[in-house]
């Protein structure tokens, strides 16, 4: 029964190794560019009815916005990747880690106004000078920032499963329970009151609790690469008089983003309780927590390799 909650791991995993085998993510990643250029014309369209003054322009223009956020995730995307690797690696709620995933999304607005009010007004650059600084400097900053978390987890995966062989093998030469209680189970503590000795971690201090520096560093190493959509935007209203509105539509673009990224983290986060559940063994469970956590920040630090 417990291998029925392997389905959605496994076929999320099919689905990802059909994507990457038949080239089909490439189709995705064209499929989404043109979905984007669309979107950027009927943008055009509705900014020039906007500034004309026609009623209803505001919110066509944000519902655009928004639509192209949807689109713009569905692409290739550093957030979805150490979103989903970071729930896969980790034990998060699902709550905690969508909300994380919504505000990397609403950083990401925040970091483009940021570069548009300060480096375009403030400093003078151009919109070109404005988008080198976001798709190269940015960029590159998110990429190691990213690599250096898929870094942690797997170190941290690595030294658990060291430090659990360094255990069971010290225990295999005892040959007996250093404590005399040969008749309980040595699973996280003693079944004996006031042996006070810890027979290695439990399964929640395993999968670990997300600190507040862990989500800071995972919320900024998404949220310092801004959309270049929304830096184009917001230098077009500015220089239509609109900028309200280019700040009102950039938010509305990382909510659409975000819709997709928490549903990325909802999906890793399932995946991985789904498999939990199938171990029935707790001391399996223990093993298979450090093990995919070196798995998923190996992957999380592919993932930055490529976009450096």
């Amino acid at each position: 029964m417990r291998l029925s909650f392997l389905i959605l791991p496994t076929l999320a995993l099919a689905v990802f190794a059909a994507l990457l085998i038949t080239g089909a993510d490439a189709d995705l990643a064209r499929w989404a560019a043109g979905w984007q250029r669309a979107f950027q014309n009927e943008l055009a369209g509705a900014l020039r009815a906007l500034r004309a003054g026609d009623p209803g322009a505001l919110a066509l223009m944000i519902g655009l916005c928004f639509a192209y956020g949807v689109v713009h995730a569905i692409g290739p995307g550093h957030g979805k990747v150490l979103i989903g690797g970071y729930g896969v690696g980790r034990r998060v709620p699902i709550l905690r880690l969508s909300a994380i995933a919504l505000c990397a999304s609403l950083g990401q607005a925040v970091t483009a106004i940021a570069i548009v009010c300060i480096g375009i007004l403030g400093i003078g650059w151009t919109r070109v000078q404005a988008t080198g600084a976001a798709e190269g400097i940015m960029a590159s900053l998110s990429a190691l920032a990213i690599g250096l978390i898929g870094i942690w987890l797997a170190i941290r995966g690595a030294g658990r499963l060291w430090r659990m062989s360094r255990t069971s093998g010290s225990s295999g030469q005892s040959g007996h329970d250093p404590h005399g209680h040969d008749d309980h189970r040595h699973q996280g503590g003693c079944a004996h009151e006031g042996c006070g000795h810890r027979h290695g971690p439990t399964v929640e201090e395993v999968s670990g609790a997300t600190s507040a520096r862990g989500i800071a560093a995972l919320i900024a190493s998404i949220a310092i690469r801004p959309c270049s959509g929304a830096l184009l935007l917001l230098v077009l209203t500015w220089h239509m008089g609109l900028l309200a509105a280019g700040i009102a539509g950039t938010v509305a673009m990382s909510l659409g983003t975000g819709t997709v990224t928490v549903g990325v983290a909802i999906l890793a986060v399932t995946a991985r309780e789904s498999t939990l559940l199938s171990f029935a063994d707790g001391s399996r469970v223990r093993l298979f927590l450090p093990l995919l956590e070196v798995l998923a920040g190996s992957f999380i630090i592919l993932a930055s390799l490529q976009m450096l």
